[in-house]
């Protein structure tokens, strides 16, 4: 079974329950009850929607924040390995050590000048990164060391190189948006829900209520554009940056 299907069953389920007791009750009260005398459910029931969905909201925006964060990280890890490449092949020949540079500086050059606008337009990064990355790792697991200080500096090289493959790897799987579109369907739904029952509630002309309803529907389309924005890392308005790649690879910057 579809769980869409199972959700719908499942909402239309808690819907007739709800309403066959209200009507079964309602059917049960005497001609002289007096409703001034009971709570006005309506004010209690849109205060706890209000509530729920605050929480909801809250929640989202943590985890889109996360993932932006996560999604940084992963940039910093990478830029962080491949600095140490460079920095560590100091003790290889000349002629090998700059190779590896070369190719670690080009990979990076890739990556800020043309890698980052390929995730920001499309979701996705390059075969051609790949294989600059690929390089990188033959020029470090295709040497053979032939002093005791190479061999000591060997190991610690190709596992910077796995580090920055493995972040690479983490920065390829935060491309893109981060919500489903079924948590899309709830925060939006649940936001005219929220707004709607503001009406229930009689608002008048009155300046100070349109103000504060009018700043209450401002609220919720600002943090919804926030979910929005922190949605997709790489691609919107405050997105994760290349400032690491920069900061270690300086001649990189376009």
């Amino acid at each position: 079974m579809s769980e869409w299907l199972v959700l719908t069953i499942a909402m239309a389920a808690a819907c007739a329950v709800v309403l066959s007791i209200a009507l079964l009750n309602n059917r049960r009260i005497s001609e002289d009850d007096d409703p001034n005398e009971t709570p006005d459910v309506i004010e209690y029931m849109t205060m706890m929607i209000g509530v729920i969905y605050a929480i909801v909201l809250g929640l989202a925006i943590a985890g889109v924040w996360e993932a932006r964060g996560a999604a940084q990280e992963y940039v910093r890890q990478e830029a962080q390995a491949l600095h140490e490449v460079s920095v560590r092949s100091e003790v290889y020949p000349p002629q090998v050590r700059a190779r590896i540079r070369a190719d670690v500086d080009a990979y990076v050059s890739y990556v800020v000048t043309t890698e980052w606008q390929v995730m920001a337009d499309q979701d996705r990064l390059t075969a051609r990164g790949d294989r600059l990355l690929e390089k990188v790792r033959r020029d470090v697991t295709d040497y053979e060391p032939r002093t005791d200080h190479e061999g000591q500096a060997y190991q610690p090289l190709v596992d910077q190189v796995g580090v920055a493959d493995d972040a690479r790897s983490g920065r390829a799987s935060s491309v893109g948006a981060v919500m489903p579109g079924v948590v899309w369907f709830g925060l939006i739904a649940g936001a005219l829900v929220t707004v709607g029952l503001v009406f229930t509630l009689q608002i008048r002309r009155s300046f100070r209520e349109l103000l504060l309803a009018g700043l209450f529907s401002a609220l919720i389309a600002f943090l919804l554009f926030l979910v929005w924005d922190f949605d997709a890392p790489f691609s919107r308005g405050i997105s994760a940056t290349a400032e690491p790649f920069l900061r270690f690879f300086p001649s990189a910057r376009p």
